[in-house]
């Protein structure tokens, strides 16, 4: 039993030193908030603040559009017949869509 116990080391035997690593295994392993979950939403977070950067970028960009086509009329009718396939009264619309092979 002697030479089993010389065998380990002496950090280990002492007894704080088993606690705090039962404790150190227990906060990264087995609690709620462990390193891998933590782990997770750093990633996540970092995914939703790229997400929020385009968004903004978008918002910019539309909020342009907007002003530009809030001033040029003509430009309005032209937004309106190309995205929404508004028509004059007089006038056929036909929309083609190329086959998929």
């Amino acid at each position: 039993m002697k030479k089993l116990l010389d065998r380990i080391p002496a950090r280990v035997r002492n007894r704080y030193g088993l606690v705090l690593g039962a404790l150190l295994a227990w906060v990264l392993i087995f609690a709620d908030n462990d390193i891998w979950r933590l782990w997770k939403n750093h990633r996540e977070l970092n995914r939703m603040e790229q997400q929020s950067e385009w968004y903004a970028a978008e918002i910019g960009r539309t909020k342009e559009q907007l002003a530009e086509i809030a001033n040029d009329k003509e430009l309005l009718e032209k937004f309106a017949r190309e995205r929404y396939f508004m028509k004059r009264d007089n006038e056929d619309i036909f929309v083609l869509v190329a086959e998929e092979r």
